[in-house]
């Protein structure tokens, strides 16, 4: 997942904001009366005349659009009650359309109707946290930290909850993305009240203003993110009394070019050398580089990615230092150099496993065949190919005969080393049995699929993830 997109959905707070001062605007004639032109639809939805919505309401429903005609409507009524200033004066009720086609994936709709909640009220942090999301899908890095810094400016402090919830969590979250952590598939709604918290925006003294939570969990699965909040986390985690999963100081040894100390010795286990590279000025010395990557024993060919990406954004394969020195002149940031290994199985295909670690235990989540080196599942063509879910299923149904037992036994191992509460490993199994691992940290995602999909076998399994995590909980609160 990139940046916003990815907090969006299993990171960032979409809870409601409560009601803030409201923008005055100017009365307005709330008879229905037909446009004199043609209506830019597009444009019309950020228009302050509760007409021009109920005229938009009666063309959609016109056009079969019912959903578009409701919006409308709530739209058309909310402008009524600010014309008139009366006491049901709220946005609550547009923000919902305006995320309704947010999670549809029509941003540019989703974008006007938030445009129009803030012209109402613009102190409505979830409309800024979501138009910094579709400012920043659309390349406007900018525009999109404007709205982050609004957003967050207005508001840290999120909270979820449903009639019957039984747990109160706190998530550690920053506004500016934290790697694939998938809280909102281990902690459902239904059972969880969740209490969201930006801690980068938050002042340390906010942290004592907090509601009542039973139990925390440090979301800020990426080191390379929670990197600059190390003191930060520090002083949250040395002042709260109750049971916190995934400390800081699990996250911080799971940086890729630490990764490799940090399994070291353990039986059956390989990796790849990996250096930072955070020399950004210009007229690098070519000597100094190739100095720099012999110290860590990286050879040609190498990877070549971002610090802090995922998914294979910005991931590179240079083969020589010339090809590496451009790549790095053209580069802002700091970049994670990997020596490549060649995994490429007897069979032409390269193979990704995926385990997720629930409190240290091993559970398995999916494998990728790919014809490609880079193995994601996106683009591995899984779900054309019986074969390859056939065997993942073998995977996954019984990982220690599909893996056999010097492996699970090397995994079960990583999986104590890493001692996270929740994480997991991307790795391959190479020729003699032993385990390549490509990386192992927080950040490892996992979700349900539709129930009427090609991929639906995968959902008992997330079930057994998410499930163990509702047992760790329940042990964790419990021993309170």
């Amino acid at each position: 997942m990139s940046g916003d997109a990815a907090m969006l959905q299993n990171q960032h707070l979409m809870e409601r904001p409560d009601a803030h001062g409201h923008a005055m605007i100017q009365e307005s004639d709330t008879t229905p009366k037909p446009p004199s032109a043609p209506i830019d639809r597009l444009s019309a939805i950020a228009s302050t005349d509760p007409s021009v919505h109920r005229a938009l309401a009666d063309t959609s429903r016109q056009a079969g659009d019912e959903l578009g005609a409701l919006a409308h409507l709530i739209a058309a009524h909310t402008l009524d009650a600010y014309a008139t200033s009366t006491p049901d004066a709220r946005t609550n009720s547009l923000c919902d359309v305006a995320t309704g086609y947010f999670m549809k994936g029509d941003h540019a709709v989703a974008a006007r109707w938030y445009a129009l909640v803030l012209t109402l009220d613009p102190d409505v942090a979830v409309a800024c946290q979501n138009l910094a999301a579709i400012h920043a899908g659309e390349g406007n890095d900018a525009l999109a930290e404007i709205y982050r810094e609004r957003a967050y400016g207005i508001q840290r402090v999120f909270v979820e909850e449903t009639a019957g919830w039984t747990r109160s969590v706190l998530i550690l979250c920053t506004g500016k993305g934290t790697g694939n952590v998938p809280f909102d598939a281990l902690l459902p709604g239904g059972r969880n009240r969740r209490i969201k918290y930006a801690i980068d925006y938050a002042a340390g003294d906010e942290d004592a203003q907090l509601p009542a939570f039973d139990l925390v969990f440090n979301a800020i699965g990426d080191p390379d993110i929670a990197a600059p909040l190390e003191s930060r986390l520090a002083c949250f985690e040395a002042q709260c009394s109750r049971p916190l999963l995934n400390p800081n100081s699990a996250i911080t040894p799971t940086s890729r070019h630490k990764l490799p100390a940090l399994l070291d010795g353990i039986d059956d286990v390989q990796t790849a050398p990996c250096v930072r590279y955070d020399d950004q000025s210009e007229g690098q010395d070519v000597g100094a580089l190739a100095s720099l990557l012999a110290d860590h024993g990286v050879k040609f060919p190498l990877l070549v990615r971002p610090v802090a990406a995922h998914g294979g954004d910005g991931l590179v394969l240079c083969d020589t230092i010339e090809a590496l020195e451009s790549r790095l002149s053209t580069e802002e940031g700091p970049q994670y150099l990997t020596a490549f290994r060649d995994c490429q199985s007897a069979d032409g295909f390269y193979r990704k496993y995926r385990v997720i670690y629930v409190d240290r235990q091993p559970l398995p989540y999916h494998l990728v065949i790919s014809p490609h080196w880079i193995a994601h599942y996106f683009s591995a063509e899984m779900e054309g190919h019986a074969w390859k879910l056939n065997e993942e299923r073998r995977f996954l149904q019984d990982p220690r005969t599909a893996l056999g037992e010097r492996a699970m036994d090397a995994i079960a191992a990583i999986g104590q080393r890493l001692d996270l509460d929740y994480g997991g490993i991307d790795f391959t199994l190479l020729p003699d049995g032993q385990v390549f691992v490509f990386e192992a940290n927080a950040t490892m995602l996992a979700h349900y699929e539709r129930d009427s999909g090609v991929l639906a076998h995968k959902n008992q399994h997330v079930q057994h993830i998410v499930d163990a995590f509702e047992h760790m909980l329940t042990r964790r609160t419990a021993a309170e």
